[in-house]
């Protein structure tokens, strides 16, 4: 199997506290990796770990076939990065603050500038000082930033920070675009599965620190299963009614307000029968299917109960 990056045993401590242990992670070439956490979960601590502003505690991350070191920095010419919170120089304009980058970087390409500020949508703003910028723009800004100089791997935490439902839609397509047309390979992070459910190859979830799955996105969709979600106002009267007509493992309370039912012995007209019979109030009733998030939230709930 071809990794183009993964940690083997990857511990970080900081202050006598472990924050990441024994933390294995594998990407292939040429993949989107959804990298998935509740917050304070040690998305972040990874990634910067994986970018070189961290030194690990123990363990090894190897990429692109070599063990990343403080020294590699051919290595970390082919990534580019964006980790929490964009930087800027709010006095320059969103153009200068590129060009300096490319500088910096040693990359003297200024094609690469208009094409990341045409594919960013930035061109008419490029000129206007980043003060000015919503945090929003602020976060396409960064994304040009890190695709000028076509990096080979993309390590991007929470990208999609203070954007629109347009904003977003339009970075989707742009990182399928890049993965799918320049083989870029794209480590994305969020706690937002709608983000990324839809462009995602591979999927792994990390909890208190600890990688506790890795899976493809194919498997997930064949795990998936449909079932009718009831809105009730009454939790205990629905509770007694279900108990009454359905075994108890077929299904389950979500919240005070809501359960959901996955046996197929009754269709939802003859379960949404059953409780106005015995005189449920019904807020709401559909049949739905398990998507990303409710996988998710499946395994976390699994580490939750082992804990």
């Amino acid at each position: 199997m071809s990794y183009i990056l993964q940690t083997l045993s990857l511990e970080k401590t900081i202050k006598e506290k472990t924050i990441i242990s024994n933390f294995d992670m594998h990407i292939r070439k040429g993949e989107i990796y959804g990298f998935l956490g509740p917050n304070g979960a040690g998305k972040t601590s990874v990634m910067k770990m994986i970018m070189n502003f961290w030194k690990p505690t123990g363990g090894m991350i190897e990429v692109f076939g070599d063990k990343l070191m403080p020294t590699s920095y051919e290595v970390l010419g082919k990534m580019g990065g964006i980790i929490e919170y964009p930087v800027f120089y709010d006095y320059l304009s969103g153009e200068d603050n590129l060009k300096l980058h490319c500088k910096y970087i040693g990359y003297d390409n200024y094609q690469g500038i208009e094409n990341a500020l045409d594919l960013l949508g930035l061109r008419e703003i490029a000129k206007s000082p980043v003060e000015q910028y919503s945090l929003g723009i602020k976060q396409r800004l960064a994304i040009a930033r890190v695709i000028i100089s076509r990096p080979e791997l993309l390590i991007l935490d929470e990208p999609m920070n203070g954007l629109d439902p347009i904003s977003m839609k339009q970075i989707r397509s742009l990182f399928y675009m890049l993965n799918k047309q320049s083989g870029v390979t794209i480590m994305i992070s969020t706690h937002i599965l709608s983000e990324i459910e839809d462009i995602v190859d591979t999927i792994g979830i990390i909890n208190r620190g600890s990688m506790v799955k890795e899976i493809s996105i194919n498997e997930v969709t064949q795990m998936q299963a449909t079932y009718i979600e009831i809105g009730i106002r009454d939790m205990r009267k629905a509770i007694q009614t279900l108990d009454n007509i359905l075994p108890r493992d077929s299904w389950r309370v979500v919240d005070k307000n809501r359960l959901r039912v996955y046996s197929e012995m009754y269709t939802l007209q003859e379960i949404f029968r059953e409780l106005i019979l015995q005189e449920n109030e019904v807020i709401s009733i559909v049949k739905k299917s398990n998507n990303l998030e409710d996988y998710f939230m499946h395994i976390i709930g699994e580490c939750e109960k082992n804990d």
